[in-house]
Parts: C-alpha cells; structure tokens; sequence
C-alpha cells in the first residue's frame, strides 16, 4: 500500500503532496461572516417577530375602546326655590341652563350656581296653572292646563361669543292655546305630536276618556294659510284608569299605559275615525300600574316603566299576512321602586329612567342592556334629563335640587351581542344578524354585526378551496409523477407565474367579463364535470384498443395532450346540453325555474363566479407547493413499491401521497389563508352584500372586502372605525389559528412518516 502523502505521475519521479493549509486569516475572516450572517438573520427574524406583534399590538390599541365600561362623574348638586314641584325637565347641548316645568310656567336655572334668571311666564294663563306636559325633548312640547287648555311651546337656546366667551341664551316660544276639552278637565296626562299634516293633541279627560284634537294646516299659494281644526272622544276599553299617553311623531299611533298594567293602542291612520288596534300587558306583572312611557329616538320604540320599578321595550311589528301588533323586545335592569322618570337620548337608542329613590339607570334600547346606574344626592326625585351630546345627565327633585353627572360613552352600541348575536332593530319583525354601517336617516342606527361578514369570509373561503383543491392536488399529483419531464418543465412554470397575475385584474375580469358570462351558461357549467369526465374515461377505454404501434409513438407521460381536445369538446357537448335541458326541464329560464321551485335567487355576482376567479388565484400556491412535496419523496420508496410488483397509481396512491402528506396539507392551509385575505377578488365579484346563505347563487361580502369598503369613510374614533379594527383583529386571530393548527398537524403528520 502506498502512502497517502504521494502520488504517482507517470514519468516523473515519486514526489511528496504538500499539505492543504489554510490560512490563519482567512479561517478568521470566514468565522467572523458566519458569525455576522448568524446575527443579521436572527435580528430580522426578531424584527419580523416585533414587527408583527407591533401591528398586533396596533390594532388590538384600536379595538379597546369598544368594550371599555362607560363612566359617570357627579359635577355638582345644587338647590333652587321653585314655586312648585317640578314637571319635566330639559338642558342645553353645552349643560349651562336647565329649563324646568312648574304651576306657574316654564323657568331656566344656571347650572353652574343655580341663579334663576328671569322667568319666561306664560302669557294667557288667566288664573289657570300648569298640571301637565308632554314629552320633552322631541322639539315642540305642549303644557296641559288646569282649565282644559294646552298651550305648544318650545324651547330655544342662542349661543354667542363675546370677547371669545361662550354664553348660551335661552328663550321660550309659545303658541296659541287649544281648547281641548270644552268641559275644562285639568290635562295632567297629555301628549303631543307636530306631524307634518299639523299638530296633534290628545288628553285624558277622565278614568277611561280620551279626547283628541287634530290641527290640519293648509298652505295656499295665494293669500294665508288656513286651519282646520277637529276633535274626537274616544272612550277606551281600560281595566283600571288611564295613567299615561304618547303620541308618536307621525301621528300614526297613539298608546295609552293603564293603572292595570295594560297598554292600549289606538290606530289614527285617520284622525277623524281612531280605532282601537290592540291591547297588550306590558309591566313586570299582570295588575302592576303603568308609572311612565316614553319614545326612543324615531318614535319606533316604546319604553314602558311600572310603578313595581320593571322597564321593558316595545315595537309595532308585522308578520307575515298579519297587522301589526306590539312585541315585547326587551326587559331592562329593574328599579327598586315605582319609575317616575324617562327621558331619551337625541342621538342614539339611549335612555334614562329614574325611580322616586333617586336610582337612576342608563339603558341601552337595542342590546336591552343596563350601562349604568347613578345615585342621586336626594329622595323624591321628580323628573330627569339626558343632555343632547349624551354626555351628561340631569335629575331635579320635589323641592328643587339638582343633580348633575358628566358621562362618558362613546359607543353604546356595542355589545357582545350586538357584534355576534341577533338582534332585535326597529322594523324587523324578529332579531336578525344585519350589517348596515349607516342609517337611511338620524333616527335609524346602524348595524353592526360581524356575523355576516364572518360568515361571507367563510362561505367564500370554501367556494374557492372547492374549486380549487381537487384541480390543484391532482395536477400536482400528475404532474410529479405521470408527467414528462420535458412536459413537466413547462407545465410548472407556467403555473408558477399565474401566481404572479394581480388580484385586481382577477377581479376585474370576474366582475365584468366572467360573471355576465357565467350567467348565460350556468346549466352547462354544472354539467361540465360530469360530461368531461364520462368522454375522458370513453377516450381511455378505447385507447386500449388501438394498435400498439400507434400507441408506441406517444411517449409516456405526453398522454396529457392528446386530452386537451377532449376536454374542449367536453365543455362544448356540456354548453349545449345545458341549453336543451333548460328549454326542456327548466322552462325555459333556469332563474325563473331557481325560484319558483327551489326559491334560490340568482345574483349575477355570486359564489360561482368568486370560487372561479378566487380558485384561480389559489391554484397556483397549491399546486407548486404540493408538487414540489410530491417531487421529493425518495425515490427509493418508489422504486420499492414498484419493484414488489405495485403500479404507478398504486404507488403514488399509496406510497407517495402519504409520505407527502405534511407538505400537501401545508399547501392546502397555505391556500385557506390565500382565500380568506383576499380582498379584491371578493369586492368586485360578489356584489358586497351581507347575506347568510350558504347557497351558490347568492354573493355575500367578506371581512377584508368590508374593511376595504368601509375604511376610507370611517370617521376616525368612530364606532365603525374601530369596529373595521376589530374585523382585522378578527382576520389575523383566524389566519394565526389556522397557521397554528395547520403547523402541529404538519409536524405530526412529518414525524409519523419520517420512519419511512
């Protein structure tokens, strides 16, 4: 043997190699790069990690405020002479001046030292005082007389800035008397409504009689306008006595609360011929007195408190074929004593009640929950007021003191329920998942329930991996190990760059090319699968039967052209039977036929047509990465199973496709989380509307299309800005998920075949 050390030329003489020595320099510089390349690649590991904890962080910073508990903070009490118990009370937008109902007229008092100035009094009393008054707070009040007179008034507040000082001014506005009840029965239960038609008054002029009076105001082009006034009594069927009434803004309805606990609704769709429409219990407990109602903004709700402390909410809905009836919508937090006070906010579905304790609880109408509850400094509380901004509240007692909080509350709104339960909104006849970001007008909220849009997320998530799963994993599985190489390596590229094809264009083209397309050959489209797939097994099956020197020309794994024309017939066979199927079985009209029979309506931006373009955009993630896990089994694997005598499909069925299982359920999760970002594909071929239905033909709108949709005109701190943060906290907590899971799956599936 010789030494290692030398090495044999021929024709030259036995020479010694020299050692390979590196030098000393250079191994210091290779290990100070390495160690460089070590920090460089940990630091921006690290920096990906912050930065995605920074945009966690970010967004969760946006979304809190949603759930913070509102606060309230006593401002002061203060104490005043008024000539007598106090009536109703009402405040500036800015808190400066209170106005209160009294005998003798109606008085502002400074809230900030509670100096009376001078007294606005009523003109024309002649003798009588002030025992009554309708619901403050709505604009035009009236104030019933002792003598069976009302007066309309309104108060106005000025506001100016001398020497760059606010100061509020307010004054009151009157109107000429009505002669409600030419017996002169006291109106200490009235109400009152400026209808677009005139104004309308109603009083209860005994235990169960109710007049009303109806103003109709005509405008005339030439010359003044002209009066019309009318007057009806209605005698009511009440157990009891009435103990309340409430007219609504329309002058639709009127609703009159009894000492029985009944609620009683008189239909005035024509004024001069009211009727009774319905009688509903509405306290705490059947024979428990009605103590106080009240409308929410839009006169749509109606809150009705007892004297045993319930409160509870009310709507007029109408069910299939039926009339409309009162529902009970809510039961609220329930006082300790009788409610004595209601007063609603002039801005969202807010209220206050009161009890005569000096308990105080700020409800919220459409979640049915209780905000907070407040003490007053004072028992014998008399009335309360919910400032116009909803940024305060004012109660007044018997002998004139106040009490004054500054609450904080920007989104009351907001609940668990109301983001991902059902709801009960005005005008729906039972709850309902809705997403509506704004209102027709002020006195309709918006909606927000992320359950449509979490379902939309989802519905097109599936349509998409529906679509584009099995034409992917096949493909994938073909093409690894069917395919040609040659073939194989223009296949795989071409692939590789639909990826790179913009969502924008994917959804342009699905949105205005695509979709009316699909809409002339939907039949067709669904008959395609199973047509091709029948004329590609016939094809195979006579493949069989052709010469073999025919057959022995097609080299193997190039058999994937010659079915290319196949499948184009297979469409084409498919397009034209769908348009004999639908003259035949469908009538003509596949639409038509959807929703007489099936009672699917066909959107022409639907499912389908996403699950085409989104699957488009997916395929190409799927495929390359299930193929390239396909590709890199060991071969010594296959050509085991294929040397025990196993066929190709035998050995990629069950030999290859487990062993390349972690990869391929990467690729599919990969996929999933494609889907559920995608933004642009969903926002230009769904039609955007939040809709649960699992149907095909019916579009629906997704969480990141929504944030697209509706972030630009969010103003900023609002409820729907951060509501648009919490659907992308949504998005990132489900992807994180769904990443998670998908890697311990993968992890588990890799360590179960690495024995392999």
């Amino acid at each position: 043997m010789k030494d290692s050390t030398n090495v044999d030329v021929p024709g030259e003489p036995l020479q010694t190699a020299r050692p390979f020595i590196i030098p000393r320099e250079k191994i210091r510089r290779r290990l100070l790069l390495d160690r460089l390349a070590r920090w460089v690649v940990t630091l921006g590991g690290a920096a990906i990690i912050v930065s995605i904890l920074a945009i966690l962080f970010i967004i969760a910073y946006g979304v809190y405020p949603l759930f913070r508990k509102p606060t309230a903070v006593l401002l002061g009490a203060l104490t005043t002479s008024l000539d007598s118990a106090p009536l109703a009370v009402g405040v500036d937008e800015y808190r400066e001046i209170v106005y209160v109902v009294t005998a003798s007229g109606v008085h502002f008092v400074s809230v900030k030292d509670g100096s009376v100035p001078a007294s606005n009094r009523l003109q024309g009393l002649h003798g009588a005082t002030v025992v009554g008054t309708s619901a403050l707070g709505r604009g035009q009040f009236a104030l019933g007389l002792s003598d069976g007179r009302a007066i309309p008034a309104e108060v106005g507040f000025s506001v100016t800035f001398p020497e760059g000082r606010r100061r509020v001014e307010a004054e009151l506005v009157t109107g000429d008397p009505i002669a409600v009840d030419p017996d002169r029965h006291p109106l200490a239960r009235l109400a009152y409504a400026s209808t677009p038609n005139g104004p309308m008054t109603a009083a209860a002029v005994g235990p169960k009689a109710l007049i009303l009076v109806t103003v109709k105001e005509t405008t005339a082009l030439i010359g003044p306008s002209t009066k019309e006034e009318s007057r009806e009594r209605l005698t009511l069927p009440v157990e009891g006595e009435i103990t309340q009434i409430l007219l609504d803004g329309r002058g639709e309805n009127l609703f009159a609360g009894t000492s029985s606990g009944q609620v009683i609704r008189v239909d005035l769709q024509n004024p001069n011929d009211p009727k009774v429409a319905g009688v509903v219990p509405a306290t705490i407990r059947p024979g428990i007195g009605v103590s106080t109602m009240g409308f929410l903004i839009g006169d749509r709700t109606l809150v009705v408190g007892d004297t045993m402390g319930g409160v509870s909410s009310w709507q007029l809905v109408r069910a299939d074929g039926e009339e409309q009836r009162l529902a009970k919508v809510h039961d609220f937090l329930a006082h300790t004593g009788p409610v004595v006070a209601f007063a609603p906010s002039r801005r969202d579905k807010g209220f206050v009640t009161a009890d005569a304790s000096g308990i105080i609880h700020i409800h919220y109408g459409t979640t049915g929950k209780t905000l907070l509850t407040l003490k007053a400094a004072d028992m014998g509380l008399s009335a309360v007021t919910f400032a116009p901004k909803v940024d305060g509240v004012l109660t007044v007692d018997a002998k004139g003191g106040f009490s004054h909080w500054s609450v904080e509350n920007p989104h009351p709104e907001i609940s668990w329920g109301s983001l991902f339960g059902k709801i009960w909104y005005e005008g729906y006849s039972a709850p309902a998942y809705v997403w509506q970001s704004t209102g027709g007008t002020d006195d309709f909220e918006a909606k927000f329930s992320l359950a449509p849009l979490i379902f939309g997320t989802i519905k097109g998530t599936f349509y998409a991996l529906l679509f584009a799963i099995p034409l992917a994993l096949l493909g994938a599985l073909y093409t690894s190990q069917f395919m040609h190489p040659t073939l194989r390596g223009i296949v795989k590229p071409t692939v590789e760059i639909m990826a790179a094809l913009p969502s924008v264009v994917l959804g342009f083209l699905a949105g205005l090319w695509l979709a009316p397309l699909v809409e002339q050959v939907v039949p067709g489209l669904f008959l395609m699968p199973i047509v091709t797939t029948l004329l590609i097994l016939i094809v195979v099956f006579c493949w069989q039967f052709v010469p073999t020197s025919v057959r022995s020309r097609v080299k193997a794994g190039t058999e994937v052209a010659l079915l290319i024309p196949i499948v184009i017939l297979g469409g084409w066979i498919s397009f034209q039977l769908g348009g004999t199927i639908e003259r035949l079985l469908l009538s003509g009209d596949y639409r038509g036929w959807l929703l007489n029979v099936l009672g699917l309506t066909y959107d022409q931006r639907n499912c389908l047509v996403v699950g085409i373009a989104m699957g488009f955009a997916v395929i190409p993630i799927i495929f390359t990465i299930a193929e390239d896990s396909l590709s890199n089994v060991p071969q010594h694997l296959v050509a085991g199973s294929l040397a025990l005598g196993a066929t190709r499909w035998q050995t990629a069925l069950r030999v290859v496709l487990p062993t390349a299982s972690p990869g391929i359920f990467s690729a599919i999760m990969i996929g999933f989380g494609r889907a559920v970002g995608e933004t642009m594909i969903v926002l230009m071929a769904t039609g955007n509307t939040p809709v649960m239905d699992w149907s095909i033909f019916n579009g629906f709108r997704a969480l990141s299309a929504n944030i697209a949709v509706e972030l630009p005109e969010a103003p900023e701190g609002g409820t729907l800005f951060r509501i648009l943060f919490l659907a992308a906290l949504l998005l990132f907590v489900m992807t994180f998920i769904v990443n998670t899971v998908a890697e311990l799956v993968r992890l588990k599936l890799r360590q179960r075949y690495r024995a392999l």
